[in-house]
């Protein structure tokens, strides 16, 4: 299906997150990186050494969750919006995602935009938490929505509506 459409399958999606107890207690990374390609800033961008991609620079990036700490610096890195950061332990009914934004206009704070699968296909209205947008982001947003858990594995991406 990943050839055909460029959208993952339900069963890569689920190989790529880390359990949910590990979800549960805090931010980690996820990392969708299917295709080897010649790419290696999420490597760089980790300071913990979590993300790893061996000696051939067309490795897919393995994350060791036990290193991960959910700083979040390889999100806005990724030149491919691969990674986003997801975050279990604030409530029982949300997930916490980080995701990466390069749209405008960029949501603000507060606000309810729609979010979206995998497809571009609206799925739930979610809350924007936070919009990070320093220069050291190079010009990749970092947005933290707020989404019902049932969506773990479907959401990826926001529509900002006006």
């Amino acid at each position: 299906m990943l050839e055909k459409t460029g959208i993952p399958t339900e069963e890569m999606i689920k190989e790529v997150f880390p359990s949910i107890d590990r979800i549960n207690k805090g931010p980690v990374a996820v990392i969708e990186c299917y295709q080897k390609i010649p790419c290696n800033p999420c490597v760089t961008a980790c300071r913990f050494n979590a993300i790893n991609i061996g000696d051939d620079i067309n490795n897919l990036p393995e994350l060791d969750i036990e290193k991960c700490t959910g700083c979040g610096m390889c999100v806005s890195k990724c030149p491919g919006l691969s990674i986003m950061l997801i975050d279990g332990s604030k409530s029982e009914s949300t997930i916490l995602f980080k995701i990466p934004y390069e749209f405008l206009p960029l949501p603000e704070e507060g606000t309810i935009v729609k979010g979206l699968n995998r497809k571009g296909e609206y799925i739930t209205d979610v809350d924007v938490i936070k919009v990070l947008n320093p220069k050291s982001f190079d010009r990749t947003p970092v947005i933290t929505v707020e989404v019902d858990r049932n969506y773990l594995y479907e959401f990826r991406n926001i529509r900002v509506e006006g």
